[in-house]
């Protein structure tokens, strides 16, 4: 849950994280049928979000990983009933495992911080395969994204995930449709401002942050 409306004397909870991951999922895969399998890296808000909006979009087996397994697990044992139709799995962090695969899917999800703070990526780069359509939630050009261009993959950030989740949350709140055009270029200018961030969380200069939600409901 990350945005609150009044109904009446009651706070309604919504997560527009999905709306905002099925935007984003749509792009990446572009004109191209919707794959049906995935990886998804992290066990957080950003990976719950990720995994329900992979459901929704009737992938029929989605595996997690996360270093900690058992927050993992978690993760998986939460969408038990509505995964009751598919594979939904947590295995092992060990690149080998994820390597294995990655080989036998399509779509891959960086739901973690790294490559926030630093140069990093979660995975080495020759795990990496062109077939791989690769989305990092991060708002940055990460490692893992020069990584994933370089194998010749298509790879994407959390632009597109970041805009539609805003542009979900002011539709709640003001009762009409988002101005996608304002919100984008006020993003373009916080991003160039440095916003960066993870699972859905702002990071870095918040005042670029404020600046892309105060324009758009202008």
């Amino acid at each position: 849950m990350n945005t609150l409306t009044r109904e009446g004397r009651r706070l309604v909870g919504h997560n527009t994280d999905v709306a905002g991951f099925s935007a984003a999922l749509d792009r990446l895969v572009g004109r191209a049928k919707m794959p049906r399998q995935a990886v998804v890296l992290g066990a957080g808000g950003g990976a719950r979000a990720v995994v329900h909006g992979l459901i929704r979009a009737g992938f029929l087996r989605i595996i997690v990983f996360n270093r900690h397994l058992h927050r993992a697990e978690g993760l998986v044992r939460h969408f038990g009933k509505s995964a009751a139709h598919m594979e939904l799995r947590a295995l092992p962090w060990h690149d080998s495992i994820i390597a294995a695969e990655l080989a036998k899917t399509k779509v891959l999800v960086n739901a973690t911080s790294i490559g926030l703070a630093a140069d990093a990526s979660p995975l080495p780069a020759d795990v990496l395969e062109k077939h791989l359509l690769v989305l990092d939630l991060i708002y940055n050009r990460t490692r893992l994204i020069r990584d994933a261009d370089a194998a010749g993959c298509t790879a994407h950030d959390g632009e597109t995930m970041l805009l539609h989740q805003g542009a979900a949350a002011f539709s709640l709140w003001i009762g009409q449709p988002a101005p996608l055009d304002v919100m984008a270029d006020a993003l373009a200018r916080a991003r160039a401002q440095g916003l960066r961030s993870a699972e859905g969380e702002p990071a870095g200069d918040e005042s670029a942050a404020d600046e892309a939600a105060a324009v758009a409901a202008d």
